[in-house]
Formats: structure tokens, C-alpha cells, sequence
């Protein structure tokens, strides 16, 4: 299913002009800072805002068409929105807020799905409780699963971890990932959150100052140095999606094998073949000329410099190709010029810290 959104629309302080045609598969992410427009672009797509000038279809359907004077009502998009605060209704129970959504589905699921949902969110525990009794994960989890029972077409979720603490977005992250994994229904998820973007997230869409400034897969978008002044400097990485190949049981280790090369981690519990994502930092590669002979590095990958970008202070960004994929270096300045480095050059990147999520069950390995 795909997803065509583009409008107009003039606020007092902010002229929105936003652009973007994802595929709409997996998750879907509006990344940027705050007032950028993620939080209106999604309305737009929900039906809570009719902007000044626009069009957006999913799928076959025309939601919004203001030259054809297009304008189906939220209420009969068959979409499903998860915000912020939950919004939970305080006197009914946890399964009566799922069930509210369930009765407004334009078509009703089975009773089978009801359960295959609370199942997904583990949600057992929790049926008979208010949300007054509920912690902020808890609420979250709740809200996704009314939604998924309210049948939609695309599930949009307006930053559900920003009133989280970092315990309680850890607890729910695992679930957001299940979701992506098993639900099997399009996603548009809103965050300014490098982590969550690049730990969930199959597309991403970067918005700054009301425009569409990038748009394509995670690992394209977050390795481009001239969307370092929006996506951060200090939490730039490469994301690569390799599998299992083997386990080391004696030392505890598994080995990952992407595109030209493997990448050795902390024992994962996963099986061979199994498919991950893995995030390197950075600020957690280091450059030499040669090989290291004497080095406690597991993982020394050999590279080509593709790009270097250097900004006003002490440290410059360098892109580096390894086959199809890309990962960054964050260097002085000092030492480009000490050893000479260039767009073309071979070198070898030693990596000293990599965050690893399998793609169907959260875990983790430094």
C-alpha cells in the first residue's frame, strides 16, 4: 500500500509545504525538530485538519482533494491514531477501551483478534484495571492496541513515547517492534528521537522549518552528511540490516553478516539467519591507514572514504563505503590532515561499540 500526501497550509507563524510519496511498508518515519511539521502532516493525513491547498490518497482512496473539493471525514478514513497522552476514557476498563474500538471498526474483527492483540501488547494482566491505575508504558500499550481494534488501513502514532521516561521507553519499545513485525499494517510513526527513529523505522521522511527535506530508506537517509544540521552530529550513525551467521558458544559471541563484511557482537539469542539491525555510532569508529596487527578489536572492517564534511570547531565527519553499505567516522580535523585523508582513500575502520536489535524480538549487545 502506498501513500501520497501533499499540502499547503499558512499558520500565523509557520507556511507548511509538505511533500511525500513512502511506501507505505513497515514504519514509516517523520523525523525532524520540533515545530518542523510532523505533528500537522499527520493530522492532515488523519482528517483533523483540512489544510489551505492538498491531496492526500492511501492506497486506491482519495482521502483529500481541495481542487476536487475532496474531503472524507476522519471519523470514515479507516485510520487509526495513537497520541501522545493515550487518551484513554478514565472510567472504563482496560478492556472496555480496547472494546471501544473494536464496536467502531467499519468491519469487526473476530473475537480470535481481540485476544491475538492483547496477546501482542501483553495486555493479560491489565483487562480489568483503569487507567488510573496504569503506568505511562502500560497506557501507551493500551492506546495502540484500541487502535489496532478500530480496523484501519495505516496505524499513525504522533511521538507515544515523548511523556516517557527512558524506563518506561524501554518497556514499551519491544512492543513497537513486535507490532512492526507481526501486525502486519502500515505505520506512520512522528518522533524527533534519533534512537527510536532508527531502531523502529523502515522509511524515513525528514521535515524542517515546514519542508520536505529528505525521504528513503533509514540506512540512506541517516548516513548523509548534509542532514547532519537536523538529524545531530553527536548521535550520527550508519544502520545496517545483516543476519545471524554463527554462534561462538565458548567465547559468547555471534557473528552478523551484511554486505561484504561480518560484524562480531556480544552472544545474541537469536538463530543463525535470523534478520537484525545494527547501529553504529559515529563517534564509535576509529580510522587507520593499516591493518592493526595488535588491537583489542573484534571488528576492523576494511573501507573507502566516500565523502568528508568539516564544520567550524575541532571534528569533521567522514563517510565511509563498505560494499553496499555505509557507516560514518567522527574524527578531529587534526588528524585529516595528519594522515592525509580523502575522499577515495582505502583505510580500515575500527569499531568499538555496536547497539544490535533482531528485527522480530528487542534485545541488545554493546
Amino acid at each position: 500500500m502506498t501513500i501520497t500526501v501533499a499540502f499547503r497550509h499558512r499558520f500565523t507563524a509557520l507556511e507548511l509545504d509538505v511533500a511525500l510519496e513512502p511506501s507505505a511498508k513497515g514504519i514509516v518515519a517523520l523525523f525532524g525538530p520540533s515545530g518542523s511539521g510532523k505533528s500537522t502532516t499527520v493530522n492532515v493525513v488523519a482528517g483533523l485538519l483540512r489544510p489551505d491547498h492538498g491531496r492526500v490518497v492511501l492506497g486506491d482512496r482519495v482521502l483529500l482533494d481541495t481542487d476536487r473539493k475532496v474531503f472524507v471525514p476522519a471519523r470514515k478514513r479507516r485510520i487509526g491514531y495513537v497520541f501522545q497522552d493515550a487518551r484513554l476514557f478514565p472510567h472504563m476498563s482496560v478492556r472496555d477501551n480496547l472494546l471501544y474500538g473494536w464496536r467502531r471498526a467499519p468491519c469487526r474483527a473476530a473475537s480470535g483478534e481481540i485476544e491475538r492483540v492483547i496477546g501482542l501488547l501483553g495486555l493479560e494482566t491489565l483487562l480489568a484495571r483503569k487507567p488510573g491505575f496504569l503506568s505511562g508504558g502500560e497506557k501507551s500499550r493500551v492506546g495502540l492496541g484500541r487502535a489496532l481494534l478500530s480496523g484501519p488501513d495505516l496505524l499513525l502514532l504522533d511521538e507515544p513515547l515523548a511523556n516517557l521516561d527512558q524506563a518506561r521507553r524501554n518497556e514499551i519499545l519491544p512492543y513497537l517492534e513486535r507490532l512492526r513485525a507481526e501486525a502486519g499494517m502500515p505505520m506512520i510513526y512522528v518522533s524527533h528521537s534519533i534512537e527510536e527513529v532508527t531502531r523502529l523505522a523502515d522509511t524515513v521522511v525528514v521535515l524542517n522549518k515546514g519542508r520536505t527535506v529528505a525521504a528513503g530508506e533509514i540506512g540512506d537517509v541517516m548516513t548523509r552528511l548534509d542532514l547532519f544540521p537536523i538529524t545531530g552530529r553527536f548521535e550520527a550513525g550508519a544502520v545496517i540490516d545483516a543476519r545471524v551467521e554463527r554462534q561462538d558458544d565458548g567465547f559468547g559471541l555471534t557473528t552478523l553478516r551484511f554486505d561484504r563484511g561480518n560484524l562480531i557482537v556480544p552472544r545474541l539469542d537469536a538463530p543463525p539467519g535470523t534478520g537484525v539491525r545494527a547501529r553504529i555510532r559515529a563517534r564509535d569508529v576509529i580510522l587507520s591507514l593499516s591493518a592493526p596487527a595488535d588491537t583489542s578489536a573484534n571488528n576492523i572492517l576494511p573501507a573507502t572514504i566516500e565523502d568528508i564534511r568539516q564544520d567550524p570547531g575541532p571534528y569533521a565527519d567522514i563517510l565511509l563505503r563498505i560494499g553496499a553499505a555505509a557507516i560514518l567516522a567522527r574524527v578531529t580535523r587534526s588528524s585529516i590532515e595528519r594522515l592525509g585523508l580523502r575522499p577515495g582513500l582505502n583505510v580500515f575502520a575500527l569499531i568499538k561499540a555496536i547497539n544490535v536489535e533482531p528485527r522480530r524480538h528487542a534485545a541488545a549487545a554493546g
